[in-house]
């Protein structure tokens, strides 16, 4: 007893019931309500039972939680195993009997509560979920149970990880490498097999490296640079390189005006000019140009028909690919829908996302992210 008018108890987990310290089984329901393991008893906190043909009725129905009449008691050892059993189901009410339980004294339904908390290493009576201490022996839980967190059975099931998928590359298309670690460096002395037979790729490439979680691809200052698919339309900057098909392509602003007279006041012969808001220079090998075109009026077409640079030869060109457009002084590449997409050099990093395309060298590759 407390001060005041604060009484202890026991609250039945099946019904809610209360009941005073010391009950053996909820005078409700009839639910043992032991904290240690059940154990055959005489006693019959329930009111409600129906005599065995050996006691009176006046004897089962006696609520004393410290146990039966000494003369009950008495009685129970002299009768034999069958009727012992019956005042065994009696005395314990509609609880389970004694062939219902487990191993360990306790019964299925007993077992399963058990099974849904943690079980104290001190007095082995189960705590439940979020509780700091037992409540029968005061012993704290430990902090890897208040703080324990679900594990993926591996990596690739981490949603947080991406894997790069090798689309287009020489006996090697379909290879997947996992990106587990902070960083990975691509190139032909990186962490990453299957690069070292490109020609086109440098020695440290590019890194692939998270920050926020979020996969990030960053140029190592290689010399062919790092290529990412463009989605829609994107804005460029004079000087900016991109890839359509097998071709590569540099944006360039017209040049200034330097007509005029030689020293002797004789003009130089040429074709007609025409106004021009901008030139695509297509970059061959080595770095050497090849076509260059200048744009009539705002925009200019490349695909492999009708358009201002069309490549019939080229077998991974869409017939209308992309255009690149002035407006205002910008430069905007869009992609029309082309099967194999157009690719935008990124000038230092670039953070990527599922379905994210990449050309590092000669090799396509795929950007995976686990999806929840």
């Amino acid at each position: 007893m407390l001060s005041g008018d604060i009484q202890l108890g026991i609250v039945c987990g099946g019904c809610d019931g209360y009941a005073p310290m010391g009950t053996a089984a909820c005078p409700r329901c009839g639910r043992n309500l032991a904290l240690g393991p059940a154990r055959p008893s005489l006693r019959a906190p329930a009111p409600a039972l129906v005599a065995p043909r050996d006691l009176d009725e006046e004897t089962v129905a006696y609520e004393d939680p410290e146990g039966l009449p000494p003369d009950v008691v008495a009685a129970a050892g002299t009768i034999g195993r069958s009727q012992e059993l019956e005042i065994d189901r009696v005395s314990r009410g509609p609880g389970p009997r004694r062939a219902d339980l487990g191993p360990a004294g306790l019964s299925e339904e007993e077992l399963m509560d058990q099974a849904r908390n943690y079980v104290c290493e001190s007095c082995m009576t189960p705590v439940p979920s979020g509780h700091k201490f037992c409540g029968r022996c005061g012993t704290p839980v430990p902090e890897y149970i208040l703080h324990l967190q679900t594990s993926f059975f591996s990596d690739l099931q981490d949603p947080t990880k991406a894997r790069l998928v090798l689309v287009r590359a020489q006996d090697m298309e379909g290879v997947s490498f996992h990106l587990n670690a902070e960083q990975h460096i691509i190139g032909k002395d990186g962490d990453l097999d299957g690069f070292a037979d490109d020609p086109f790729i440098s020695p440290k490439h590019a890194n692939f490296l998270y920050r926020s979680n979020k996969l990030v691809v960053r140029d190592e200052g290689s010399l062919n640079g790092v290529y990412v698919r463009v989605r829609g339309s994107v804005d460029l900057s004079p000087g900016d390189y991109f890839l359509t098909g097998e071709q590569l392509f540099r944006l360039d602003p017209t040049p200034r005006a330097s007509d005029g007279a030689d020293s002797e006041g004789t003009m130089f012969y040429s074709s007609p000019k025409y106004p021009s808001a901008f030139r695509l220079n297509q970059i061959l090998e080595s770095g050497s140009l090849g076509m260059t075109v200048c744009a009539r009026e705002t925009s200019l077409h490349i695909g492999r028909e009708d358009g201002d640079l069309n490549f019939p030869g080229d077998v991974y060109m869409s017939a209308k690919h992309c255009s690149v457009t002035e407006r205002d002084g910008k430069f905007t590449l869009t992609d029309h829908d082309s099967r194999n997409g157009t690719y935008v050099r990124i000038k230092a990093e670039r953070e990527l996302s599922h379905g994210d395309y990449l050309f590092l060298g000669k090799k396509l590759l795929r950007v995976e992210v686990n999806v929840n």
